[in-house]
């Protein structure tokens, strides 16, 4: 397993698993998008080549959100997620930012535990946040 930060050329190959990993997914122009916006950090896990797993987070000042974060299905409960995870949060600790925010599905309860056990409390409910009507989880970590 090679960890390592988001390029370019990976683009294409991070939305195809976005497609396979979501119901509403990232597609390639977002993906690029935020990318290209000078605040975004990407990071990776490759085995044998391909990207096994992914996230992202856009840092602004002081504060962060966690984008996206995915573990293709084969590689789901093996650490991966966690890995990406701890990458985003030191990127966003070397930036200096102090609080780092994200939103999850209030269905998905894999995602949610990691967050939780990642240090993340929950601050607020977002109604029918999700193109399917599904509402949304606010949560917050503190790192100042």
């Amino acid at each position: 397993m090679n960890g390592r930060a988001w390029e370019y050329a990976d683009l294409s190959a991070i939305a195809e698993l976005e497609r396979e990993c979501f119901s509403d997914p990232w597609n390639l122009r977002m993906l690029a998008e935020s990318f290209l916006s000078g605040h975004f950090y990407g990071s990776l896990l490759e085995e044998g080549g391909a990207i096994t797993a992914y996230g992202g987070i856009g840092i602004v000042e002081d504060e962060a959100e966690i984008q996206l974060i995915a573990t293709a299905e084969m590689y789901r409960r093996c650490g991966r997620g966690r890995k990406i995870m701890e990458d985003l949060l030191e990127e966003a600790k070397k930036r200096g930012v102090k609080r780092v925010f994200l939103e999850v599905r209030v269905s998905n309860s894999s995602a949610i535990m990691l967050y939780l056990t990642s240090g993340f409390r929950g601050l607020y409910a977002r109604s029918r946040y999700y193109p399917d009507g599904e509402d949304a989880v606010v949560m917050v970590k503190e790192l100042g």
